[in-house]
C-alpha cells in the first residue's frame, strides 16, 4: 500500500514518513501528492504569525484544546522553527510548548525548520498543509517563526490569519512600519495582563480607522505581490478585523478569539472570499512550480561550462547580468 493511500486510510505511521518525504521533497512525495490532492480543499487554514516574543506557541496550544474539548474537531499544528544558518538544523522547541496535546490522537503537531526560506514559512509548508487536509484534519494552524517584517508570506495559504502582537515588547507600531497588519484577518493582543495593553490597543484602533486596505499584500520568495480585493457592491459586507485579548497562559480570551475566528469563517463563506482565496493561494502555487520548473529545464540544456562562462563576465563587470540573461537565453540550444 503507499504512502498516499495508507495516509487516507487513517495510519498515522504512513503520515509521518510521508511528511518526512514531502519536507525532503523527494520523487515519491510529490507522486503522493498528486494522488492525494483529490481530496484536499476542505480544511480550515488558520495561519498565527507575529513578532518573538508574542506568546503565539502557548496561543496555538490554547487554540487547539478548545476545538478539541468543544467541538472535538481533528486538529493539526504545522510549527515552523528557524534554522541555524551553520547546521541547517532547528531548536523544534514549539513541542515543549504544547505538552497539552500530547496523547491525544486527534491532534498531531509537525515541527519543521524554515532551511533558509524567506517569509517566515518553510518551502514544504504548503504541501505538508495538503497532506493533512487530505488525511482528513478539520483544522490545520500554521504557526511561523516569528521573523516580524516577512511574515507577510503566511497570507498566501491561510483562510483565516491571526497576527499577534503583545504589550511591552517595544514599538506598538513595529508591525504596521513592516506592513504585517495590512494581512491580519484578526488582531490578538497577548498577555494582555501586562502594563502597556490599552496603549498597544489604541495603537492598533487608530492605524484601522485610518484606512481599510483594498488589497491582499504578501511577499512570495522575496517578491511582494498584491491581489485586488473583490469589488464591493451595496450587499456585501466589509470585514474588519476585530481586536481580541488574550492572556494564552490562562486561557483567558480563548472563548472570545475562537467567536472572531467563526465570524470570519461565516464571512469568508458568505461573501464568497474562501472560493476567492483559494483560487489566488493555488495560483501562486502553481506560478511558482512554473517557475522552478522553467528554471530547472534551462540549467538542464546549458552547459555548465557555458553558464560559469557567462558568471565569470559578470564577475569581471564586462557584461551586465541582463545581457548574460539575453546571451544565455539565445544560445541555449
Amino acid at each position: 500500500m503507499t504512502y498516499s493511500q495508507a495516509t487516507l486510510n487513517g495510519d498515522r505511521l504512513a503520515l509521518t514518513r510521508l511528511l518526512t518525504q514531502v519536507e525532503n521533497d523527494t520523487l515519491a512525495s510529490r507522486e503522493a501528492l498528486i494522488e492525494l490532492f483529490p481530496h484536499t480543499g476542505k480544511a480550515h487554514l488558520i495561519g498565527v504569525t507575529g513578532s518573538p516574543g508574542t506568546g503565539k506557541s502557548s496561543l496555538v496550544n490554547q487554540l487547539a484544546l478548545h476545538y478539541r474539548k468543544a467541538e472535538k474537531k481533528r486538529i493539526a499544528i504545522i510549527a515552523v522553527d528557524p534554522s541555524s544558518p551553520f547546521t541547517g538544523g532547528a531548536v523544534l522547541g514549539d513541542r515543549v510548548r504544547m505538552r497539552d496535546l500530547s496523547g491525544d490522537t486527534g491532534v498531531f503537531i509537525r515541527s519543521m525548520a524554515t532551511r533558509g526560506s524567506l517569509g517566515g514559512l518553510a518551502k514544504s509548508t504548503a504541501n505538508m498543509a495538503q497532506v493533512f487536509d487530505a488525511a482528513g484534519f478539520d483544522i490545520i494552524i500554521i504557526e511561523t517563526v516569528g521573523a516580524g517584517q516577512s511574515e507577510v508570506d503566511v497570507a498566501r495559504l491561510a483562510h483565516t490569519t491571526l497576527v499577534v502582537e503583545a504589550p511591552g515588547l517595544g514599538d506598538d507600531i513595529q508591525a504596521i512600519k513592516a506592513g504585517i497588519l495590512e494581512i491580519a484577518d484578526i488582531l490578538v493582543v497577548n498577555k494582555a495582563d501586562r502594563p502597556g495593553v490599552e496603549n498597544t490597543e489604541k495603537a492598533l484602533k487608530s492605524m484601522l480607522e485610518l484606512a481599510h486596505p483594498t488589497q491582499r499584500v504578501f511577499q512570495h520568495h522575496g517578491t511582494y505581490m498584491s491581489v485586488a480585493a473583490p469589488e464591493i457592491d451595496s450587499q456585501k459586507t466589509i470585514w474588519i478585523p476585530p481586536i481580541q485579548r488574550t492572556i494564552s497562559t490562562q486561557g483567558k480570551g480563548i472563548d472570545e478569539l475562537i467567536e472572531a475566528i467563526a465570524r470570519h469563517v461565516a464571512h469568508l463563506n458568505h461573501s464568497g472570499d474562501w472560493k476567492i482565496r483559494e483560487r489566488e493561494r493555488l495560483e501562486v502555487e502553481l506560478d511558482a512550480l512554473i517557475r522552478e520548473a522553467l528554471v530547472n529545464r534551462f540549467r538542464a540544456e546549458v552547459p555548465q561550462t557555458q553558464y560559469d562562462a557567462v558568471l565569470e563576465k559578470i564577475t569581471q563587470r564586462s557584461i551586465s547580468p541582463l545581457e548574460a540573461v539575453r546571451l544565455l537565453m539565445n544560445g541555449r540550444k
